[in-house]
């Protein structure tokens, strides 16, 4: 299960194999910031709470876009974000702005 919690909305749904954390988003009506779905506005920022180990490695784009430090805390992008294996993931939009 996914539990992503928006700006103002939090929903627990079915994981989706190889959907990112927005496309989770978009398909639930959680309301998680985004502008470009490319990894470079940054506005889906999240951190994930738990199943960091569920995600795909971080992308060139995030890379691009935070730190080391970020990543290594547990913050992703939520475009970039994508479940790859089954279990429990939590997740917090934490957008720069």
């Amino acid at each position: 299960m996914l539990t992503l919690k928006g700006r103002t909305v939090s929903k627990t749904v079915d994981i989706k194999i190889g959907s990112t954390l927005l496309d989770h988003a978009l398909a639930n009506g959680i309301d998680l910031g985004f502008s470009c779905t490319r990894g470079t506005c940054a506005r889906c920022r999240c951190y994930v709470e738990e199943g960091r180990d569920l995600l795909n490695a971080p992308t060139d784009a995030e890379y691009d876009r935070m730190d080391d430090e970020e990543l290594e805390q547990g913050y992703r992008l939520g475009c970039q974000a994508a479940v790859v294996r089954e279990g429990d993931v939590r997740a917090v939009n934490r957008t720069y702005f």
